[in-house]
């Protein structure tokens, strides 16, 4: 895994140089004093896999940092005060290292990092679904393709965007194979790809066919889980 380090402390530099260069699975890519040469570095598109990261730091503090870059990597906090804790929590950070840091704390912190890794590759390695279409063969359904399933007495058809595929599923257990970040149930007879959504009108979701749009209702029980899950920004 690649490591950069931001950290003012050259004493806390040096130990977590030293945690890496005795941890086999790790490289450190960079070790920066300060934020704007990180930010500098971090654009220039090298693979990071996680970051150390200092809080209090001259120039432009850590928090700062992480609010100006999207897309970042993993994030270890490293501090000397507690206190910072809770704005760490909300930059949603992997962790959060108070210094004087011991090898088996830093260990933990590196344990969180690659059980994260390996659950987002398995994500990535597994971008669809197997569907029955005869007695021997599957036909794989790509999640970015699904816009929306829809309930029929005991089978469930999946709509994609070029077809219909009509299974004998019931919707909760095909709702447990599709990636809950990206569908979600909004009616006891229709789950949507929230990708796929263009607009929502009062308890309306429309969803852009390809001659048309699909209008599908959200009803009561389920619109305040859908409406937690969709970024919504008010004017």
């Amino acid at each position: 895994m690649n490591c950069i380090i931001i950290d003012d402390d050259k004493v806390s530099r040096l130990v977590l140089e030293k945690y890496i260069k005795k941890t086999d699975i790790l490289t450190l890519n960079e070790s920066f004093d300060n934020a704007v040469d990180a930010i500098n570095y971090f654009n220039s598109k090298v693979k990071i896999d996680f970051i150390f990261l200092d809080i209090e730091m001259p120039g432009m503090s850590g928090v700062e940092f992480l609010e100006s870059l999207d897309n970042l990597p993993q994030i270890i906090i490293v501090s000397a005060k507690e206190k910072y804790a809770i704005q760490a929590i909300q930059h949603d950070v992997t962790d959060y290292l108070l210094k004087p840091i011991i090898y088996s704390r830093f260990l933990k912190a590196i344990n969180k990092v690659n059980k994260k890794l390996s659950e987002e590759s398995q994500k990535n390695n597994s971008k669809g679904i197997f569907i029955k279409s005869s007695a021997a063969s599957f036909i794989r359904l790509f999640y970015e393709d699904v816009l929306y399933v829809e309930a029929m007495e005991n089978y469930v058809v999946i709509i994609t965007t070029n077809q219909r595929h009509t299974i004998h599923f019931t919707m909760k257990s095909i709702l447990s194979k599709l990636p809950s970040d990206r569908f979600i149930r909004v009616h006891r007879s229709y789950i949507v790809n929230k990708d796929k959504i263009v607009k929502i009108t009062d308890n309306i979701i429309k969803i852009k066919m390809k001659d048309e749009m699909k209008s599908i209702p959200i009803s009561k029980g389920y619109k305040e889980d859908f409406m937690n899950t969709i970024n919504i920004v008010n004017k």
